[in-house]
């Protein structure tokens, strides 16, 4: 007899058909890979059993490419050719990066370039080289190909970024089944592991970037109500800011690349045992024979990084004043990151939400656990009973007449999302119009960033305002842009995948919506007055255009004067560039030009009828 199988509750329907998927921590300073094996998830080690793959890769004039800890390695002495750190430049320009790294920067063509003795590397290759070495990993430790991966993302990563590590991925032979926001996935990891409902912050400090996400976690379903953060701050910059007190005891006020690469190693090693030691004996011998021997103290360390540690806190204000909620409203703060190990950190943290943090899940796994659960469920390996709603950053928006900045997809709206407006035409008979898509908090469109630029051409000419052309939004999963634009009337369409050369900086985000808060009164004002302008400007172009064709035959001199007179006015009031001189204007000129409207009106409704008799009309 035929025996009947019965799948898992939750696993495959096919048992022995368990397709291979990973969650990837893609980190600055390390990474993992993840899995989900009997359906509990489990960091995958190296051969050594080391989880942590550190974020360093070297590369040699013969071509070889070591990645991990030998290269980590070679950090001191061979810092040119050794690239830590790379999450921080992804997706950026030279002009963005604010600290100059030990090995040398090219200015290439849209992203920054980085020279080594093996080529000049985008950090999209270096990074496909850190992801080739987990998907390398993760298939001899599973025994098969991938079938896929989620690769996490600080949530605070824009398009620019977004698409650069999707591409990374890309390149090192991983197929993406998703982007998903690290704080997202940590939260995933904490709610599935504790069956944890109510509100939660998830405070991310990793090496290079920090993120403050606020999620509510409801029968399954793990909804993100705000983000917020610092593209360009993370446990990078603890370490710099104690090599440099490091430099300085060591009599090194400028010390040269291999010198600054070994104070770098010293002082995270140093930062890492502060975290369980009152003071840290620090003595090494650094490169060119100088000798360091100091010991550190928490207290100084603490005094040193004191303004990085409250850089953390307004950001947090912020997620929570958008997720309309209190400290006390939240149920628990989950700590992630290997640099939330640090006690100033955990005593910030405390301070601010009023409660200590929940440390019981490890910081540095946490995320690619996470991830790993939600590749598993991608994979069809599990039923899905559980849902995320991810949320969009920053405003997506297209740039209108007079320099507007209209918001079609608000930030922290829900991803994915889809959202259309309807735009017209400004001038009779025109047959084109330019989109320029926009990001960013601000009124006027020179405030924002601009992403990308299409036309749409094609359009029938006709009046003014009567063309419609709806423009779309789509922002998928992973973040990632669409914008699509189509005149209904006719049926011409465009559209564009928004796939920008390079991402904001941390002062150009910061700025965005700290300018946003700050000038919500002046860009209202401004943006009224502009609005105005547009419409003084159309009511003028048709007033001009009413009067060249029926002036001379519906008018008598004394109104014609009247009526250039008021548009003279009007002329006049849009160069004042005031609100109430143009809306004075403008009710002149409606008024001046009422009775002239009345006799067109008349006069075309007499031709329309001309030689039709009465039992003719409808």
């Amino acid at each position: 007899m035929a025996l009947l199988q019965i799948a898992e509750p939750g696993q495959s329907t096919v048992p022995h058909q368990h397709r291979l998927a990973v969650g990837i921590d893609l980190g600055t300073t390390h990474s993992l890979v993840a899995t989900v094996r009997d359906g509990l998830p489990r960091v995958l080690p190296d051969a050594d059993g080391a989880r942590l793959l550190p974020s360093v890769v070297r590369y040699g004039a013969d071509g070889s490419v070591v990645v991990g800890a030998g290269a980590r390695a070679a950090l001191a002495h061979d810092p040119a050719n050794t690239i830590a750190s790379v999450k921080r430049l992804m997706g950026r320009g030279l002009a963005d990066v604010a600290v100059q790294p030990a090995y040398r920067l090219l200015d290439g063509a849209g992203m920054v370039q980085i020279a080594t003795a093996g080529g000049a590397k985008s950090p999209v290759e270096v990074s496909a080289d850190i992801l080739r070495a987990l998907r390398e990993r993760a298939e001899a430790a599973l025994g098969g190909e991938l079938l896929g991966a989620v690769v996490t993302v600080p949530a605070y990563f824009d398009e620019a970024q977004r698409e650069a590590t999707k591409a990374a991925a890309r390149l090192a032979g991983i197929e993406v089944l998703r982007l998903l926001a690290e704080p997202t996935a940590a939260a995933l990891a904490y709610g599935l592991d504790r069956a944890s409902e109510g509100l939660y912050a998830v405070y991310d400090l990793g090496g290079g970037t920090f993120d403050i996400s606020v999620l509510r976690l409801t029968g399954g379903v793990f909804e993100v109500l705000a983000v917020s953060g610092d593209a360009a701050l993370g446990g990078d910059d603890f370490d710099h800011a104690l090599a440099v007190w490091l430099a300085e005891q060591a009599g090194l006020p400028e010390p040269d690349a291999a010198q600054r690469q070994a104070l770098l190693g010293i002082a995270r090693a140093a930062k890492e045992a502060l975290s369980e030691r009152a003071e840290v004996p620090v003595i090494h011998a650094l490169p060119g024979g100088v000798a360091l021997d100091v010991t550190v103290r928490r207290g100084q360390f603490e005094a040193l990084v004191a303004d990085l540690v409250a850089r953390t806190l307004p950001p947090v204000r912020r997620a929570l004043r958008d997720a309309g909620i209190e400290p006390p409203d939240i149920d628990g703060v989950v700590l992630v990151g290997g640099a939330t190990r640090m006690p100033a950190i955990r005593a910030a943290v405390e301070g601010f939400f009023g409660r200590p943090p929940l440390t019981d899940l490890d910081p540095d796994a946490v995320v690619a656990v996470g991830a790993a659960l939600q590749a598993d469920a991608l994979a069809g390996n599990r039923s899905d009973d559980w849902l995320l709603l991810d949320v969009i950053p920053l405003s997506l928006g297209i740039e209108t007449l007079g320099g507007l900045a209209e918001k079609i997809i608000p930030r922290n709206s829900t991803l994915p999302v889809a959202r259309a407006q309807d735009f017209t035409t400004f001038r009779d008979g025109q047959t084109a119009i330019a989109i320029q898509v926009l990001q960013g908090e601000r009124e006027r469109a020179d405030q924002c960033r601009a992403l990308a630029r299409f036309e749409l051409r094609g359009i029938p000419p006709m009046p003014a305002g009567l063309a419609r052309v709806r423009v779309t939004f789509q922002v998928d999963a992973d973040g990632l842009l669409r914008v699509g634009a189509l005149e209904q009337t006719s049926g011409v369409a465009a559209e564009v995948s928004v796939k920008p050369a390079f991402g904001l900086d941390e002062a150009t985000i910061a700025a965005m919506l700290a300018d946003a808060r700050a000038h919500v009164a002046d860009d209202a004002d401004e943006r009224r007055l502009r609005e105005l302008t547009v419409e003084g400007e159309r009511l003028l172009l048709a007033s001009a255009a009413a009067f060249e064709a029926d002036g001379e035959r519906l008018l008598g001199g004394t109104e014609r004067a009247a009526i250039l007179a008021a548009m003279d006015t009007l002329r006049t009031a849009l160069g004042e560039a005031t609100v109430e001189a143009i809306r004075s204007a403008m009710e002149g000129l409606d008024a001046a030009t009422a009775e002239f409207a009345a006799r067109r009106m008349d006069s075309a409704v007499h031709q329309a009828l001309a030689g039709q008799h009465l039992s003719a009309l409808p």
